[in-house]
């Protein structure tokens, strides 16, 4: 089984995929950090993304590795950010990071969060979220999680949801049959609690 969890930058993809897959006993599969080791190899080794994307080998886990390095802290760098987000809107990246979302999900159970898991990866899953939160709101989390100022991340956040809303290749929206989930104002378990319960033999 699949949980697709898709949504814009801030909205608390990554917090609540991996609370739903520890409450699921599910398998968390980070899509973001497949894109950001990608923006990561290719500033470091000044090379083309889409070289780099069909030669990376990248871990996802506890601790992410690329090409056996743990780049966990390094990802998620303003500077990686920024390129990571250029970075997926290169459709041979995109083809070759897509390929491996879905051979990693063929089997098992699994939490995938992104931009385009229900859309693109597996709009097959069984559960589909689109979560969701004021651009205000987005940029608060980011600012507390990256220790910098807020109208700074609101306004490189406005940049980035622009091109992922109107990139050519796989454009950031919800999904078919996916449930919108704005977690405005919402604490951390109630989000956790709304998506859980979607899940067949989880519902209250």
């Amino acid at each position: 089984m699949v949980v697709a969890i898709d949504g814009p930058a801030g909205a608390g993809k990554s917090t609540v995929a991996r609370a739903v897959a520890a409450a699921l006993s599910f398998t968390y599969l980070d899509s973001g950090a497949m894109y950001r080791c990608v923006a990561l190899a290719s500033i470091e080794r000044h090379a083309e993304p889409a070289l780099v994307a069909a030669q990376v080998q990248i871990s996802l886990g506890p601790r992410v590795l690329l090409d056996g390095s743990d780049v966990t802290d390094a990802i998620r760098t303003p500077e990686v950010s920024q390129a990571a987000s250029k970075v997926a809107a290169e459709p041979a990246v995109r083809v070759a990071m897509v390929a491996e979302q879905r051979r990693l999900m063929s089997s098992g159970d699994w939490v995938a969060e992104g931009r385009d898991i229900g859309t693109v990866v597996m709009p097959n899953a069984e559960v589909k979220v689109y979560l969701t939160a004021s651009p205000q709101e987005r940029a608060r989390r980011r600012a507390e999680e990256l220790g910098v100022s807020a109208q700074t991340v609101l306004a490189e956040q406005t940049l980035r949801d622009q091109r992922d809303i109107t990139r050519a290749d796989s454009p950031l929206r919800p999904a078919d049959g996916a449930v919108e989930l704005d977690t405005t104002g919402l604490t951390l378990d109630q989000v956790v609690a709304r998506v859980v319960a979607l899940v067949p033999g989880h519902r209250d």
